[in-house]
């Protein structure tokens, strides 16, 4: 039986610019044959036990010829698989979907096309340039840039295209902007035309320079600038000056700015997407990697089984709070289960994690760490209580501690452990050393040691801005030979990044 193919356009550069039927066409993969992407994120929702063939063009470097691509779509479609060919862009926009989709379609197979964003238009907006705007451009052209200028004769119609048209976008076009501007101005463009080359639209790295046709050329080689870039003619260009956004400070303070999430993977993504939100290129290289904890849930378990026992429970992280009712419901039971035992909530990340259980913490202090929490329970805790606290295995102890002083009975079970992620530390440890990354963000102690262990010292980090979400991971960090430049006042993700605006 034939399977199925997806001719699916993965938009411009940012991830986030993808459609929602090419993430469900991803979801459903058996085979990804994918170009080069601007940003591998888009493969993560595809299976991880798809097959992924990677088929990228760069300039002058073809990894498969498009006539072996054609022919590898339809031989995995007869062997009746679901194949999604994710393209850059458009796969009808110089994507060369036409070509795919025919030979799909001469051997008989099904086959779907997705459009994606194209990057003529929105690298363009990214920009802050808008490639129509009333009384000022009313039509516009994509254009190839990579046609041969050597050849014997264009295929351009250069002397209807360089002035029939307001606005002119070239895609691919950098390495061959002598020819293509003296062209157009051969034409009958005029020279001091405005025009802007922008290389890695949509990105944290993007980069626009303003030019006109006629310096177009030594200002890129000036600049150095190298592809991807896109190549814009028009008097729309001078609108930047009024609707730049994206790399506007005001609008993203972090733009420019690398930062370095040491979160576990599963848990990255609000930190992420909050700094993203304000304009810096985020690396996920996880430190630590969440486990059940070395006596196989043992001690919680056992907790479980006598809950009614326990007249408060007290959630340290919302990594606790998930474990322990993961536990709770593998155990046949419920909410229900926790009876008139009072709980207790470190902080209001932990306390809206709860609510998610539909449990309300009785006390969630001022201050989120242990020492917070012992202030919050003065007065609260009757004599000879006894306590359940569903924590990481590796912790401070002085919560408990504490409580035991006071005369509680305090049961401590571990429902998680971390450890240090499969990370490759080498790679790491050269992108800190050649300052690509400009902020590592520690957001617990864990993170800080394990990312010391990847990177092989706390010397790694020399020269690094470090930011820490509250002062028991600064302690740690210092405790390791690092002092943080940053420390959140609010021990959250929200408190971190807010610090991080302020400070960096």
């Amino acid at each position: 039986m034939a399977g199925m193919v997806y001719l699916v356009g993965a938009g411009p550069g940012d991830y986030r610019l993808i459609s929602l039927k090419a993430v469900d066409c991803l979801k459903q993969a058996e085979v990804v044959v994918y170009d080069r992407l601007a940003d591998d994120r888009i493969l993560q929702w595809a299976p991880d036990d798809a097959e992924y063939i990677y088929v990228g063009k760069a300039s002058s470097n073809h990894t498969m010829k498009q006539e072996d691509i054609n022919q590898l779509l339809v031989d995995k479609a007869k062997a009746g698989k679901c194949v999604v060919r994710l393209k850059g862009g458009d796969p009808f926009v110089f994507g060369r979907g036409g070509e795919e989709g025919l030979l799909l379609q001469e051997n008989g197979l099904p086959f779907e096309i997705v459009p994606g964003i194209t990057s003529a238009i929105s690298v363009p907006a990214y920009a802050g340039i808008p490639v129509t705007h009333r009384a000022v451009a009313t039509s516009f052209a994509v254009v190839t840039g990579h046609e041969d200028p050597t050849k014997g004769k264009s295929n351009m119609r250069w002397e209807h295209l360089a002035t029939g048209v307001d606005t002119l976008v070239f895609l691919m076009g950098v390495a061959n902007l002598p020819h293509i501007t003296a062209k157009l101005i051969e034409n009958g463009r005029p020279s001091d035309t405005p025009a802007a080359v922008i290389r890695w639209g949509t990105k944290p790295e993007q980069r626009v320079l303003m030019t006109t046709v006629g310096t177009a050329a030594e200002d890129v080689a000036k600049a150095g600038l190298k592809p991807p870039a896109i190549f814009i003619v028009g008097d729309v260009v001078n609108l930047r000056e009024k609707l730049q956004w994206f790399d506007e400070p005001k609008t993203h303070p972090l733009f420019g700015k690398t930062v370095l999430v040491t979160r576990a993977r599963s848990q990255a993504s609000k930190l992420t997407a909050r700094l993203e939100q304000l304009g810096a290129k985020v690396i996920e290289t996880p430190a630590i990697r969440i486990e059940e904890p070395a006596d196989n849930y043992a001690a919680i378990d056992a907790a479980i089984d006598k809950l009614n026992d326990y007249q408060w429970l007290i959630f340290t992280s919302t990594n606790g709070v998930e474990h322990f009712f993961a536990r709770l419901l593998k155990a046949g039971k419920d909410t229900r289960a926790l009876g008139y035992a009072k709980v207790g909530a470190i902080g209001s990340a932990t306390a809206e994690k709860l609510k998610a259980y539909g449990i309300i913490a009785d006390v969630v202090p001022q201050e989120f760490r242990a020492e917070g929490v012992l202030e919050a329970l003065k007065g609260k805790v009757p004599p000879h209580a006894k306590i359940l606290i569903p924590r990481a295995q590796e912790a401070r102890e002085i919560l408990p501690e504490k409580l035991r002083e006071q005369g509680a009975v305090v049961d401590v079970a571990p429902v998680y452990q971390t450890v240090a992620a499969a990370v490759d530390g080498e790679a790491l440890k050269a992108q800190l050393a050649n300052g690509d990354i400009d902020l590592v963000t520690f957001t617990s102690s864990s993170t800080v040691t394990n990312l010391i262990q990847i990177v092989g010292s706390a010397e790694s980090l020399a020269g690094v801005k470090t930011a820490a979400i509250g002062p028991v991971t600064a302690d740690t960090a210092k405790s390791n030979g690092i002092e943080p430049d940053i420390v959140a006042s609010e021990y959250t993700i929200d408190g971190l990044v807010e610090a991080i605006k302020a400070n960096i």
